[in-house]
C-alpha cells in the first residue's frame, strides 16, 4: 500500500511539474506575441535603430506618383498596380514590380519554349502564342492577383482600425494633448497598417508639413473617404473654430455607421463577389495545371488555323469578362 502511495505521488508530482512548466512557456510565447503584435513596422524599425529618415524613405518608397512621362493610357494603370503595392505592404516600387514580372516572363517563356522542344513538338506561331500565354499568366496575373488579394486585405483591415483610431485620439485630446501629440499616441497605441500610416504623418509633420497636407498624402495613398472625412473635419475646424473632440466623435459615429451598412452590402454581395474570384482564377489555374500535367492537350492542336484565332478571342473574351465582374462587385457605399 505505501509503494502504491508513493508511485501515485511521484506521477502527480511530474504530472504537476510538466503543467506547471508548459503553462509557463506557453504564457511567455502569448505575451512576446501580443506585445510583438501591439507593435507596428515603423516603431519596430524605430527599436531597432533605424533614424527617421530612412523609416519615411522606407514607408515612402511606394507612395503613389504621377507617371507623367508615360502614356495615358498606362497611367491609371500604373497608379492602381502602385497603390496595391502600397497597400499589400511591399517595400518595392512599381518599377521594380515590373522589372521582375518582366525577367520572370522572360525566363518562364524561355524554359515552355525548350521544354515545347524537348518533348518533340516543332516551334510554330500556334506553340510559341500558347508559350506566351503559359508565362504570361504564370508570371504575370498570378501574381498581380495574388498581390491584389493582399493589398484589399490590408485596405479592409484599415477600414476597421480608422474608427478605433479616432475614439483614441479623440480621448487624447479630451485629456489635454494637442493634435500632434495624439497623432504621435496613435503611432505607439496601433496596430499596422494605420500605425505605421499615423507614424508617417507624425515624422512629416516633425519635419514642417502642415498636418492637412499630410493626412491627405495618408488619404491618397489608401483611397479612402473615411480618412477624407477626417481630413475635411481638421480643415473646417482650423478654419470656424470648435470643439474638435466632438466634431471627431460625431465623425466616429457617422463612419461607424457607414461601415456598418457597408459590411451588410458585403454579406448580401458575398456569393457573387465569390463567383467574381472563382471566374478570374479559375480558367487561369486550370489552363497552367493542365498545361503542366499535360501539355500535349494543347500542343497537339496548336498547328491548326484555328487555334490562334481561339485563343486570342478567348484572351480577349477573358479581359472583358474580368472588367466586368470587377464593374459589378465593385459596390460604392
Amino acid at each position: 500500500m505505501p509503494d502504491i502511495v508513493l508511485r501515485i505521488g511521484v506521477l502527480l508530482a511530474v504530472f504537476g511539474s510538466i503543467f506547471v512548466v508548459s503553462q509557463l512557456v506557453l504564457n511567455t510565447v502569448w505575451t512576446r506575441g501580443a506585445q510583438s503584435q501591439a507593435i507596428n513596422k515603423r516603431m519596430r524599425m524605430i527599436k531597432q535603430g533605424s533614424s527617421r529618415e530612412t523609416v519615411i524613405a522606407t514607408l515612402r518608397k511606394n507612395t503613389p506618383s504621377e507617371f507623367a512621362n508615360w502614356p495615358p493610357f498606362l497611367v491609371s494603370f500604373l497608379q492602381d498596380l502602385q497603390r496595391t503595392i502600397m497597400a499589400a505592404s511591399l517595400p518595392i516600387t512599381t518599377m521594380q514590380v515590373l522589372l521582375v514580372v518582366g525577367v520572370a516572363f522572360a525566363l518562364l517563356l524561355a524554359l515552355t519554349l525548350f521544354g515545347i522542344v524537348a518533348t518533340g513538338f516543332a516551334l510554330t506561331a500556334g506553340s510559341v502564342l500558347l508559350a506566351v500565354i503559359v508565362a504570361f499568366c504564370a508570371a504575370c496575373l498570378l501574381p498581380v492577383l495574388i498581390i491584389a488579394a493582399i493589398g484589399q486585405r490590408r485596405r479592409r483591415k484599415i477600414e476597421n482600425q480608422f474608427p478605433i483610431a479616432l475614439d483614441v485620439f479623440v480621448r487624447a485630446l479630451r485629456a489635454g494633448h494637442p493634435v500632434a501629440s495624439a497623432i504621435d499616441l496613435l503611432t505607439k497605441e496601433m496596430e499596422d497598417p494605420i500605425g505605421s500610416e499615423f507614424g508617417l504623418v507624425s515624422d512629416e509633420i516633425s519635419y514642417g508639413a502642415e498636418l492637412t497636407d499630410a493626412l491627405t498624402d495618408m488619404a491618397e495613398r489608401w483611397d479612402l473617404e473615411d480618412i477624407r472625412m477626417f481630413v475635411v473635419s481638421l480643415s473646417v475646424q482650423n478654419e470656424t473654430g470648435g470643439s474638435l473632440a466632438e466634431i471627431l466623435e460625431k465623425l466616429a459615429v457617422v463612419i461607424r455607421a457607414r461601415h456598418s451598412l457597408y459590411m451588410k452590402v458585403r454579406a448580401l454581395s458575398s456569393e457573387g463577389r465569390m463567383t467574381g474570384w472563382m471566374l478570374t482564377i479559375l480558367p487561369i489555374a486550370a489552363f497552367i495545371g493542365m498545361f503542366m500535367v499535360n501539355p500535349g492537350f494543347y500542343l497537339s492542336v496548336a498547328d491548326d488555323g484555328l487555334f490562334m484565332i481561339g485563343a486570342i478571342t478567348l484572351m480577349v473574351l477573358y479581359i472583358i469578362g474580368f472588367i466586368m465582374i470587377q464593374k459589378m462587385v465593385d459596390i460604392k457605399v
